[in-house]
């Protein structure tokens, strides 16, 4: 069943362009999303497709043109879909997004700024893909996910929704919890515990319960660089470009933390 569209100012919005209307909310519909979409704090529509679709049988694809497998999305179907969720909005401020392998990776400063805009348009792709002069008539924004297959777009799109919602004020009740988190600061984040604080023999590092909170933060960005450098040696590089820091700086960090982490025999 479709949503029908009816944005109200301040409310950040998803707009969704899809054959599956019926799998949206889907997880989005669930804890702290869920939450926030009940009391109002961000809204869902969604568009069918199959609505602007030609002929008799609502056609919305067809054969590719020169040939080849599978069927295409058109582009009258899906500029007319566009244009409907479109009406009276500012691209400046509406991002309009089509998930795609070939997209671009989505990554955390997209989700960013997708949360202070007033909202954004997602297309969800099926088949072959989309129609190529779409795209660019509509400037039309592409994101990926990573270099995997899906069978449709309208995963993807909650992934990136549930990525930009949760960073609307209010959201999640802790804007602090945002700001220390994985990808905020160029880094990964930091190892987490709690209790018991001995689990089948494995202690919570000594450093933590320790209660001086200076020497917790450099444990936990040393343990920050240390994962970033050994498991995205791509962000590793990026954050040495924004803010340097030497391999001897980050060995006397984390042996310093190593030291401080160790046991009690």
């Amino acid at each position: 069943m479709t949503i029908p569209m009816g944005h109200n100012a301040g409310q950040w919005t998803a707009r969704i362009i899809t054959l599956f209307p019926e799998a949206f909310p889907g997880v989005l519909a669930q804890s702290l999303t869920g939450k926030a979409l009940a009391e109002g704090l961000w809204a869902l529509e969604t568009v069918q497709l199959r609505d602007f679709g030609r002929g008799k049988h609502r056609n919305v694809d067809d054969t590719p043109a020169g040939g080849g497998a599978g069927m295409v999305l058109r582009a009258d179907v899906l500029g007319d879909a566009l244009d409907h969720a479109e009406s009276g909005l500012s691209r400046a401020d509406w991002p309009v997004i089509y998930l795609s392998p070939r997209g671009k990776p989505f990554v955390q400063a997209d989700a960013e700024r997708l949360s202070r805009a007033q909202g954004a348009t997602f297309l969800c792709g099926r088949f072959e893909g989309v129609d190529e002069r779409v795209l660019a008539a509509r400037q039309v924004e592409e994101f990926s996910l990573g270099d995997f297959i899906l069978t449709g777009g309208e995963i993807a799109a909650q992934a990136l929704i549930d990525a930009s919602v949760r960073l609307i004020p209010r959201v999640l009740g802790n804007q602090v919890s945002t700001e220390a988190e994985s990808f905020s600061h160029g880094l990964l984040e930091h190892p987490h515990y709690t209790r018991p604080n001995d689990w089948e023999g494995h202690a919570i590092p000594d450093i933590l319960l320790s209660g001086h909170h200076g020497q917790i933060a450099a444990w936990r960005q040393a343990q920050s660089e240390k994962l970033t450098k050994e498991r995205r040696p791509d962000l590793w590089r990026a954050y040495n470009r924004k803010d340097p820091v030497t391999d001897q700086q980050l060995s006397d960090a984390n042996n310093g933390a190593s030291k401080g982490a160790q046991k009690d025999d």
